[in-house]
């Protein structure tokens, strides 16, 4: 009887312990396996608090717009949001990520707006094979040397419109630009895009000014800025700090006397803020308050009903981020693991998008028209094309 009873709490205990080491791989198949039906959980990484909220607010509402157009559904699953506060924080990204990942096991990652936190976002999607759509960081590498099947990009590479900006100043003839920016990734890849085209033009950049994100002390590089008496300026900061220098850029008297351009973010849902000082600005991007677009003229009137608010450049890449989503389940019947069938038919797609409509690159970046765009009444309204589907080059991409 003993043995009998040894033999059976053998048996029972290699059970449970064969039980536990099958759990995993277990909740594993079925989460590969779920059924197309189940709600689709979208992880939103995105900036809620800091210099960058107003952006993260914008880009969640455009994305839930275009959910809401749909019924609440994409491809007959219903969507249910997972959101992380990214802070603009590249020491944070990385365990973010993994939360939203590996404990919320999300179906898709939709983020973010910091170049440096995008650049992690990216590291771990290739690693966990996850979908990824960002919604506005620049960062080239995303959609360069760190490109991917399975990562798309539904707002431009941050050498986009600084190329174009490029081509715009040395066309009108300037010679000497000073540029200041941040010191991370989205400055210095604005810069250099601006650089590429103006000095390809004939240009020359006489200065590169640049302080520590998300630092506003703007004053000592201003006084250099009237000591060095370029022909103009190009620039590249957003949201909070974009305001900040826009007014102190004013109130030093350069406005009058040396004329300042930017990538688009300097006056993109900044202007009520900057007042006056924005007054007459010219920058360049991939959106403008006054296109003739079917599209866009639909958008902004849901997205001033359903928010209370005017839409912006955030707003449309985040509407079009959804969009991308929604095409590529479409051809897969709502299956996110089939990412070759994904990708096939969102790189095939003609995305009809308030910007106008656009393509993807192999790389998987918009190739978009840029528009110069000029501050009137607090409006970006369009002046005309800086550069007509201004495809990035992608460089250092082997997908």
């Amino acid at each position: 009887m003993d043995k009998f009873r040894r033999t059976a709490l053998a048996l029972g205990a290699s059970l449970l312990a064969a039980g536990a080491l099958m759990a995993p791989m277990s909740a594993a198949h079925a989460q590969a396996t779920a059924p197309t039906n189940a709600k689709l959980k979208v992880g939103l990484m995105l900036p809620y608090t800091g210099t960058f909220a107003s952006l993260g607010n914008a880009i969640e509402n455009g994305f839930r717009l275009y959910v809401t157009e749909q019924g609440g559904k994409l491809s007959g699953r219903e969507v249910e949001f997972v959101k992380v506060d990214d802070e603009s924080d590249p020491s944070k990204a990385t365990d973010n990520v993994n939360k939203l990942v590996k404990r919320d096991n999300v179906d898709v990652l939709v983020g973010t707006v910091h170049s440096g936190v995008a650049m992690a976002m990216a590291k771990v999607a290739k690693e966990t094979n996850t979908l990824l759509i960002v919604p506005n960081a620049g960062a080239d590498a995303v959609t360069g040397a760190m490109c991917a099947p399975n990562i798309f990009r539904s707002s431009f590479s941050n050498w986009q419109p600084g190329y174009a900006m490029g081509e715009v100043l040395a066309k009108k003839g300037v010679k000497r630009v000073a540029t200041i920016t941040w010191k991370y990734a989205a400055g210095d890849e604005a810069v250099r895009g601006f650089k590429e085209a103006f000095e390809k033009g004939g240009g020359t950049v006489v200065k590169e000014l640049n302080l520590p994100f998300p630092n506003v002390e703007f004053q000592a590089l201003l006084t250099d800025i009237a000591a060095t008496k370029p022909d103009a300026v190009f620039t590249f900061f957003a949201g909070g700090g974009a305001v900040k220098f826009v007014k102190d850029y004013a109130a030093a008297g350069l406005k009058k006397s040396i004329p300042l351009y930017g990538s688009g973010f300097l006056t993109d849902g900044t202007l009520d803020a900057q007042g006056d000082a924005a007054e007459g600005l010219f920058t360049t991007l991939h959106y403008a308050d006054s296109l003739s677009v079917p599209k866009d003229k639909s958008f902004r009137l849901n997205y001033a009903k359903t928010f209370k608010l005017q839409p912006d450049v955030y707003a449309v890449q985040g509407y079009d981020a959804a969009q991308i989503l929604a095409i590529g389940l479409k051809a897969t019947n709502g299956d996110v693991s089939k990412k070759a069938e994904f990708a096939a038919a969102v790189e095939a797609a003609k995305i009809d998008s308030p910007r106008g409509a656009f393509t993807l690159s192999k790389a998987h970046n918009p190739v978009q028209d840029i528009y110069l765009r000029q501050v009137e009444a607090k409006e970006n309204k369009m002046v005309g094309i800086a550069t007509k589907a201004l495809n990035d080059p992608a460089r250092g991409c082997k997908m």
